[in-house]
C-alpha cells in the first residue's frame, strides 16, 4: 500500500457494484476475538482480508490511500485482558444480572462484537473523509472497554440522574410458561392491549394493575419484577389458548427458539443490504477533517428508543450535523425518568448535541416540511413501522426524488428475512433467534437477556450501513439505500454458536461460563482461560483485593465486577473518563482514540 502521506484522489467509477469496498485490500492485526467481525464485513462490503496476527489493520487501495486501525481489549495493564473482564469491568455483568439478583456474565461475546462493528466503522469514515479531501487519518483505536461503556451508557446516565428510577430495579421478568411448557416472550406498546390480555386468561386485577409498570420500563431498567400471579396464569393455560388471547387482544407472542432452529433456517445473509439507486449531485465544497470526517454532512433522524438514535449519535460523534425529527411536541421519551436538570438521563446518552425539529409526518403539510430538509441532507435514517413510510411517501423512492444523492437508511427489526415475524422489538427478535439459549450457560433455562443487547447493536449495524451508504456515495455519485436490523444485529452476534450448531455441536457453554466468584465486599470475574482454575479457589471469606491478589498470585488472570456504575467515573482501569454533559448526565467517552 501507498503511504498514507501521499495525496490519493478517489475517482467516481461506472456503477457496477453495491459493495463500496470493491478493489481495497486489508491487512488485519490484533487479537481473533476482536477481528472476527472485523474481518467478517470487510470481506462482506468487498474488500480482500488478508492475515490475522499482531499489529494494526491496514485498509487501502482502489485509488485510497491506506486507513489504520487498533483493537484491544482495554489499556495495558488494566486486567481487561478478554470479553468476561471487559463485561465485568465496564457494568456490562452488572446490568445483565440485574434480572437474577446478582452480576452475570453474557454467554456471548457482546463486547467483541460491538468493538468489530465500531472498528469497520472508524475505517469507514476514514476513508469518507480521504474521499471528502481531508488529510491523511491518524490510526483509531477502538477497545472493548469504550464498546462497554457505550452498550451500558444508558443504564450509567440513570444512575447519575437526579432522581430514582421510576421502577426500583428487582430480580424477575419474562419468560413466561405454559402448561404445556412453552417458554415464550410477551410484547405490546398499547397498557390497554397489556390488560386486555390479561383479563382473557383471567389474571387477578390487582396483579394485571402492577405488572404493567415493570413490563413497560423493563427496557430502561433491565429487569421486571412482575407480580408472581403473572406466571402461574400463564402456568394455567396451554400455548394454544395464550397465543389465541394474544391474537385477540392486539398483544404478541413468540415462542423461544433453539440456537439449532435458527441455524437450520440461517439465509447466510448480510447484516446489511446496500442499493445504489439513481445518480445524484456532484458534490460541493467540503468541511471535513481528519478527526471528524463527516464534517459538513447533515443526517436528519426519525427515530425513538434506542436502534436509530444510537445510529445517528455515532454519526455525530464523527463530525455530521445531526437533526431529529420530532413528532408536535417534541419527542415523549425526553421526560422518561429518571432526569438530569429536567430532562431524561437516557434520552441525553444517545441524543445530546442534537438538533430538533417539530413535524407531523401524519400532516401533508409537515410532510411538504420533512421534504425541504430532505432536499439539503445527506442521510436520513428512521425506525418507524414497517410499511409506515411507504405508506406516508416518505420512502426511499419517494425521498430520493427530492434529493437523488441521499443516503436513506432504515433500521428495522427482521429486514423482511423470516415470514410469520413478530413485533420486531428486542426481546421478541432475541427470542425468536436463540438469543436466549445463547447468553445462558448449559443446564440453565434459556432467558433472553433484560440488556437492551440487540437494540444496542442493531444501532451500531445502523451506523455502519450508513457509513458503507456515503462511502458507496462517494465511489459512484449515486444515492444509496441501505437498510440494517436487530436479526442482522442477532446475526452477528451469534455467528460462532450458530456455526456450531449447523454442525450438530452444542453451542452452549460450559455449566457456571462466566458467573462471578463472591467475595466478602463484591465480586471477582476471571478471564474465560482462568475460569475453571479460580473457581477451585474458595474467596468467599476474603475481600475483593485480597482474592485478585490470591488468584493472580497463581498465575490467573480476573478483575473487579463493577456493580456500582457510579463507581465507573473513577475507575482506573478504563481508557477514557466519563464526563458530565450541560445538563449534569454522566456522558460516556467516545468509541474511538487517536493514536
Amino acid at each position: 500500500m501507498a503511504s498514507s502521506a501521499t495525496a490519493h484522489t478517489v475517482v467516481r467509477r461506472p456503477l457496477d457494484t453495491d459493495r463500496p469496498l470493491d478493489a481495497l485490500r486489508c491487512d488485519i492485526g490484533g487479537p481473533e476475538a476482536l477481528t472476527r467481525v472485523v474481518s467478517d464485513h470487510l470481506r462482506r462490503l468487498g474488500a480482500t482480508v488478508r492475515g490475522d496476527g499482531p499489529g494494526d489493520i491496514a485498509l487501502g487501495g482502489g485509488g485510497f490511500g491506506p486507513v489504520t486501525a487498533r483493537t484491544a481489549w482495554g489499556p495495558a495493564g488494566s486486567g481487561i485482558e478478554d470479553e468476561a473482564t471487559a463485561q465485568a469491568a465496564t457494568g456490562v455483568m452488572a446490568v445483565h444480572g440485574r434480572r437474577h439478583g446478582a452480576p452475570r456474565g453474557l454467554g456471548v461475546d457482546c463486547l467483541a462484537t460491538a468493538t468489530g462493528v465500531l472498528t469497520v466503522q472508524g475505517l469507514l469514515a476514514g476513508l469518507i473523509g480521504q474521499a471528502r479531501g481531508s488529510s491523511p487519518t491518524r490510526a483509531r483505536t477502538t477497545t472493548a472497554d469504550r464498546a462497554g461503556l457505550l452498550t451500558v451508557s444508558q443504564y450509567l446516565a440513570a444512575a447519575g440522574a437526579d432522581e430514582s428510577e421510576a421502577v426500583e430495579p428487582a430480580p424477575g421478568g419474562p419468560p413466561f410458561t405454559s402448561a404445556d411448557g412453552v417458554l415464550f416472550e410477551l410484547e405490546t406498546l398499547d397498557p390497554g392491549a397489556w390488560a386486555e390480555y390479561w383479563r382473557a386468561l383471567e389474571a387477578p386485577a390487582d396483579a394485571i394493575r402492577a405488572g404493567w409498570r415493570p413490563f413497560q420500563f423493563r427496557y430502561a431498567t433491565a429487569c421486571a419484577p412482575f407480580p408472581v400471579d403473572l406466571h402461574e396464569v400463564t402456568g394455567r393455560h396451554t400455548w394454544a389458548r395464550i397465543r389465541q388471547a394474544a391474537a385477540l387482544s392486539g398483544t404478541e407472542v413468540c415462542r423461544l427458539r433453539t440456537l439449532a432452529e435458527r441455524a437450520a433456517e440461517d439465509d447466510g445473509a448480510d447484516p446489511w443490504t446496500l442499493r445504489a439507486l439513481g445518480p445524484g449531485h456532484p458534490a460541493t465544497g467540503t468541511a471535513a477533517t481528519a478527526d471528524r470526517p463527516l464534517a459538513g454532512l447533515t443526517v436528519l433522524e426519525a427515530g425513538r428508543r434506542i436502534q436509530a438514535p444510537l445510529a445517528a449519535h455515532l454519526l455525530g460523534l464523527l463530525g455530521a450535523r445531526v437533526i431529529r425529527v420530532e413528532p408536535p411536541g417534541g419527542d415523549p421519551l425526553r421526560g422518561m425518568p429518571p432526569a438530569c436538570d429536567g430532562i431524561s438521563a437516557r434520552w441525553l446518552a444517545l441524543n445530546r448535541g442534537k438538533e430538533a425539529v417539530e413535524i407531523d409526518i401524519k400532516a401533508p403539510g409537515d410532510r411538504s416540511r420533512l421534504r425541504e430538509l430532505v432536499a439539503d441532507a445527506d442521510v436520513f435514517v428512521h425506525n418507524w413501522a414497517p410499511g409506515k413510510a411507504a405508506a406516508l411517501e416518505l420512502d426511499a423512492e419517494h425521498l430520493t426524488a427530492v434529493n437523488p444523492s441521499l443516503v436513506y437508511a432504515y433500521t428495522g427489526g427482521w429486514a423482511d428475512r423470516l415470514d410469520g415475524a413478530p413485533m420486531g422489538t428486542d426481546f421478541m427478535v432475541q427470542a425468536r433467534t436463540g438469543v436466549g439459549e445463547a447468553v445462558h450457560a448449559a443446564g440453565e433455562p434459556p432467558v433472553p437477556s433484560l440488556m437492551t443487547l440487540l437494540d444496542v447493536l442493531g444501532g451500531l449495524h445502523g451506523t455502519e450501513a450508513v457509513l458503507a451508504g456515503l462511502l458507496l456515495r462517494e465511489r459512484t455519485g449515486h444515492g444509496v439505500r441501505v437498510d440494517s436490523s436487530l436479526l442482522g444485529a442477532a446475526d452477528t452476534l451469534l455467528a460462532p454458536a450458530l456455526r456450531q450448531a449447523a454442525t450438530g455441536t452444542d453451542p452452549r457453554r460450559p455449566a457456571g461460563f462466566r458467573h462471578p466468584l463472591r467475595t466478602s465486599d463484591g465480586w471477582i470475574a476471571p478471564s474465560d482461560t482462568s475460569a475453571p482454575a479460580a473457581a477451585a479457589h474458595d474467596v468467599t471469606g476474603m475481600c475483593t483485593e485480597d482474592a485478585l491478589d490470591r488468584l493472580r498470585g497463581h498465575g490467573l488472570t480476573a478483575t473487579a465486577v463493577t456493580t456500582d456504575l457510579s463507581a465507573l467515573h473513577h475507575d482506573p482501569r478504563l481508557s477514557g473518563s466519563i464526563s458530565r454533559d450541560a445538563h449534569g448526565a454522566p456522558a460516556v467517552p467516545d468509541p474511538w482514540s487517536h493514536a
